[in-house]
């Protein structure tokens, strides 16, 4: 059994007791976040949503707040003597799945 939810603008294909990163969410370590399902499917049985599915929601815990991979960003105009160098960390929340409900 796996659902598809949505969040921070991406959707993610999980599955109990999956963990997964996402976009920082701004709840505290350990407390429980309920997301509603894009898709889910059980026993080889599909229900799509428009845009979600009626009664169907995933629970997840919050694992942990950290920060991913510098992405290094690198600008370069020749013959004007023009560099800069830019980084950026996203930062990011790791959850872990405890229930698909309904579907």
């Amino acid at each position: 059994m796996y659902a598809i939810i949505r969040t921070g603008g991406k959707q993610y294909r999980v599955r109990e007791g999956d963990e997964i990163l996402v976009e920082r969410l701004t709840d505290a370590d350990g407390s429980s976040v309920d997301f509603e399902a894009l898709l889910v499917e059980r026993d080889g049985i599909v229900s799509v949503g428009a845009p979600t599915v009626a009664g169907a929601s995933v629970s997840a815990e919050i694992a942990g707040q950290a920060r991913a991979r510098k992405v290094i960003s690198f600008k370069y105009k020749n013959k004007t003597r023009r560099r800069q160098t830019i980084g950026h960390r996203q930062e990011q929340t790791r959850l872990k799945i405890t229930s698909i409900t309904g579907g």
